[in-house]
């Protein structure tokens, strides 16, 4: 199939939606510092889990989905023997999950009619399903341990959770950051049922926050002596290629399907659910820097329209409720960066790092990390609700890594232990080492949210299908495949306190506050301060000005190159609609595929389709940080997904730097041409007066 595109809508017409905000104000914030302590939590039970006496109290109309302890938070230390068996049959507990989950939603009216009806034909069978599987694990174990663990059968059973439900409890998250509303939907948006979204499983407008409500709540640690203040800026595109599956090769290896939902891919292009370390170390990569064959990954963003993607009859997508338009980011960032309290050590090759979880919503907040905001509010930002940002403003997602090691393993049993967070003051605890600190932000230009019963469009996540589509609920993947010379120069560059990578020149010395005003409050996730609405974006050192920008005083980010339905942003909470730019609103024509290039969906849980044969697009501008300067033309592609796309390492060059190049030249050549029409009819009318 070829790549579709779509003009983007008028600024001013989200205006007229935007209103929906003002409906959607309130509360379940969490703040957010990644530089607290990184526990645990409650353990594999979700907050206020009371066994098996509960298991139907929340059966009948309130009932919304099924929640069951995560096993793998309960295992004892695993064996490398026997984990790759324990990893396929936790595998097996999920689908065994998502099966329930799905007869819940076709007989949801009988069990709200006979609660007892949920017991016997939903919990009970999922129940004897998990007890077998619990005992494969245990007997794996014991196989290669020479003892079996025990108690394991008591994270079998399952039950019915409400939409509305306590997922937190008050308890602290892995950040260390109290939920004063216990992890529940405070938004206006009613009470949920779980009956949101196109798939009919979420979001709901409960789900969503006016970002303008939320108070500034981003605290940091002061640098100490001795701190690493350096940048690494690593620069791998935004999936313009469209690589996409619903495998997870650190949580399921060897199982396709093993996210139940899709995922986006930017570095390695040999990561699918069967990939070997020898298969990354041999792969190709997106990023420009090609010692740098890392692995990025995290959920799609989808925008649920009523239309669908060609996933819709595929795992991970239509099969497992995640349907609508997938978003390309607009812009993608990844920066390493320093501790504030020491110097770092080199990652070892091939850790694996999962921040977040994907199973949030009923295991409880303990480890839910990413965090949600809007451009030019950056130092506002939430964990369990989404956005809505004001015209002109775009949706933005950060990810920042657990950044402390325990100097020996790679990977563990709960793929968690191994790596931790640092305290509050910034440093590593229980012998653990500083690493650079890997922060993600992820950029998207989606329409705010509109829950109109004959023409509704959310955004969401892809989740797990009992998950439903939470936004506490994201979460980010990341194995380091850097080559050990660059990642000694990674080492040096954020010790020595230089900005190096694609953000900045190796011999530069560091950066300060990134160019803006004194006391701004520091940007999560961007290496850079964030801006107040409406205010000054500062140009990229050495980036070329827009012609006519100025300091784009106010107008929160710069124009796009000409020729791709070019439309001036307007400054969060205005309503100026600024003027096109010349050859403006010009509507892109369908970009064709190679022929042959692109295959279907088909068996999308095989992980062995053929490449999208979309072409590899530049990305964000290297170095691009809280601020938005000289990304490339926006056409909106939105590429349809194929299982385990491969694709090509992406190039330089493309429409941003034209653009960049040809804007002096237009604007000149308009400057010149105004000039003589003034000097004519100056003339003219001196003419006159001397007649």
């Amino acid at each position: 199939m070829g790549r579709t595109v779509r003009r983007r809508s008028k600024r001013g017409k989200r205006a007229l939606v935007a209103s929906i905000a003002l409906m959607l104000g309130g509360g379940g914030l969490i703040a957010v510092n990644s530089y607290a302590s990184a526990g645990e939590g409650s353990g594999p039970w979700p907050s206020g889990w009371n066994g098996e006496q509960n298991q139907t109290q929340s059966a009948g109309a309130s009932a919304s989905t099924i929640k069951c302890p995560e096993v793998a938070n309960g295992l004892p230390q695993v064996p490398d023997g026997a984990r790759q068996e324990v990893d396929r049959e936790l595998a097996t507990l999920d689908s065994q999950i998502t099966e329930a989950y799905q007869r819940f939603v076709n007989e949801k009216e009988q069990i709200a009619r006979d609660p007892q009806y949920a017991q016997n034909a939903v919990l009970q069978p999922l129940k004897d399903k998990r007890t077998a599987g619990i005992e494969r694990i245990a007997v794996a174990i014991g196989r290669v341990a020479g003892e079996q663990p025990e108690g394991l059968e008591a994270m079998a059973p399952c039950a019915l959770q409400a939409d509305d439900a306590d997922t937190g409890d008050g308890d602290q998250d892995q950040n260390g950051d109290q939920d004063e509303n216990g992890g529940q939907d405070q938004g206006d948006g009613g009470q949920g049922d779980g009956t949101g979204g196109q798939a009919g499983n979420g979001p709901e407008a409960s789900d969503f926050v006016d970002i303008q409500s939320v108070q500034p709540n981003v605290q940091n640690p002061p640098q100490q002596q001795g701190a690493s203040q350096g940048t690494f800026t690593t620069e791998c595109g935004r999936n313009e290629n469209g690589k996409f599956n619903p495998d997870n090769v650190i949580v399921a290896p060897g199982v396709s399907n093993g996210a139940h939902h899709m995922h986006d891919y930017v570095g390695n292009q040999a990561n699918d659910a069967f990939a070997s370390d020898d298969d990354l170390a041999n792969g190709q990569t997106t990023c420009s820097d090609q010692g740098d064959k890392s692995t990025y990954y995290w959920p799609v963003l989808r925008v649920q329209n009523g239309q669908d993607e060609n996933d819709v009859q595929a795992d991970g997508g239509g099969k497992d409720k995640n349907v609508g338009e997938i978003q390309t980011p607009s812009q993608v960032t990844l920066n390493f960066v320093g501790s504030p309290v020491s110097e770092v050590t080199a990652m070892p090759r091939f850790l694996r790092i999962i921040t977040g979880d994907a199973k949030a919503f009923v295991n409880g907040n303990a480890n839910a990390n990413a965090s949600w905001s809007c451009t030019g509010f950056e130092n506002r930002q939430l964990k369990d609700k989404y956005p809505v940002c004001p015209e002109g403003s775009k949706v933005v997602r950060s990810f920042k890594f657990q950044s402390c090691w325990d100097g020996q393993n790679t990977d563990s049993a709960n793929h968690r232990t191994h790596v931790a967070f640092a305290d509050q003051n910034g440093a590593c605890q229980n012998g653990f080492k500083a690493i650079p600190q890997l922060v993600q932000r992820i950029v998207y230009d989606v329409p705010p949210p509109v829950f109109d019963g004959n023409n509704p469009s959310v955004f969401a996540v892809d989740s797990f299908p009992e998950q439903l589509h939470k936004p506490v609920t994201d979460h980010g993947d990341f194995i380091n495949v850097f080559d050990e010379n660059l990642m000694n120069e990674v080492v040096s560059c954020i010790n020595e306190g230089r900005q190096c990578g694609a953000g900045g020149d190796a011999g530069a010395p560091p950066a300060g506050d990134g160019g803006e005003e004194p006391g701004a409050p520091e940007e999560p996730g961007a290496g850079e301060q964030p801006q107040a609405p409406g205010g000054d974006d500062q140009q990229e050192p050495g980036a070329p000005q827009d012609p006519g920008a100025g300091q784009n005083n106010g107008g929160g980010e710069q124009p796009e190159a000409p020729g791709g339905n070019v439309e001036q942003p307007e400054a969060p909470g205005g309503n100026v609609e600024q003027p096109e730019a010349p050859g403006g609103n010009v509507e892109q024509p369908e970009v064709k595929s190679k022929p042959g290039a692109e295959a279907g969906a088909g068996n999308a849980g095989d992980g062995k389709d053929a490449a999208a044969g979309q072409p590899a697009g530049t990305g964000a501008a290297p170095g691009a940080g809280a601020d938005e300067q000289n990304e490339p033309a926006e056409q909106n592609v939105q590429t349809k997904p194929v299982v385990n796309a491969g694709s090509q390492p992406q190039t330089g060059g493309g429409l941003a730097s034209t653009g960049a190049q040809l804007w002096p030249s237009a604007a000149g050549a308009v400057l010149l041409i105004a000039g003589v029409v003034l000097l004519r009819m100056r003339g003219r009318g001196e003419a006159a007066r001397r007649r």
